[in-house]
């Protein structure tokens, strides 16, 4: 079976609302019609770097716009692709993104709902364990940063 690599880029957009912390979560339905839950992630574009890929990728899955804080981290999987007809090999590189603006109602056609959410709530609404490990990590490092005066719950 043929097989290749391909490189994405997302990540995790947060704000703090009446002192708790929130993140965006997206939804689309799968092939299958199953709703995902899922971070905003897209692949790269010629000429774009990583954390430029996150950047356009968030602001146009979900309607908002970010500051990149750091990077959280990366996952790695296998999937197959019916229209391809092979195996690919995936990795989606994480970056931590400070909410600027905009609005999640401005999110693009691939996705069904672009919602926030409290990041506990997230954490039991992401479909994929992968995913969930980088949420995660980001809710450590906000947790780290904020201390006491923030819910993170």
């Amino acid at each position: 079976m043929k097989t290749k690599k391909h490189t994405s880029s997302g990540g995790v957009v947060y704000k703090v609302e009446d002192e708790q912390l929130r993140v965006i979560l997206i939804c689309h339905h799968n092939l299958k019609g199953k709703l995902i839950w899922c971070l905003p992630k897209g692949s790269i574009e010629k000429g774009e770097t990583l954390p430029e890929t996150a950047l356009r990728e968030v602001r146009e899955e979900t309607g908002t716009h970010g500051k990149i804080l750091e990077k959280i981290g990366q996952i790695q999987y296998w999937f197959y692709s019916r229209q391809e007809e092979m195996k690919i090999f995936k990795t989606v590189h994480f970056y931590l993104l400070e909410y600027l603006n905009g609005n999640v109602c401005d999110h693009d056609g691939e996705v069904d709902e672009a919602r926030w959410v409290p990041l506990q709530k997230g954490l039991d609404m992401l479909t994929h364990n992968s995913e969930r490990s980088i949420l995660e990590k980001a809710g450590r490092y906000l947790s780290a940063r904020f201390g006491r005066d923030v819910d993170t719950s």
